[in-house]
């Protein structure tokens, strides 16, 4: 998985080939907060000090830095989809929400 933890926080590490450089990105935030560098050990540096100047930045202007999430959300799948989902579901004895949620919890924990 493309992600790394810093201090508790997501990010999301992608390549940049224009600058030649790693790009973080940290996710579920009530904001932006982003870092670049050549290395690892360079990404975890910059994701630090990115993240501590967001971190100052929420409690000087009284934010909440993580995004809360209300464990909803609407899916669109085509009608074909929608239909093999419902008969998997079934046959493992779920409702669709049960098996769904399963299946989006694995994909998580595997990517």
């Amino acid at each position: 998985m493309n992600t790394m933890t810093i201090n508790g926080y997501q990010a999301v590490i992608s390549f940049d080939p224009d600058i030649q450089m790693f790009r973080g990105e940290f996710v579920g935030l009530n904001g932006g907060a982003d870092f670049y560098a050549k290395d690892v050990k360079g990404l975890q540096r910059e994701g630090a000090i990115s993240l501590k100047v967001f971190l100052a930045a929420c409690a000087e202007d009284g934010v909440e830095p993580r995004k809360r999430f209300s464990g909803k959300f609407s899916l669109r799948v085509d009608p074909a989809t929608h239909e093999a989902a419902t008969i998997a579901a079934a046959a493992h004895g779920q409702s669709l929400n049960q098996w769904a949620a399963n299946a989006l919890r694995q994909a998580a924990r595997a990517g």
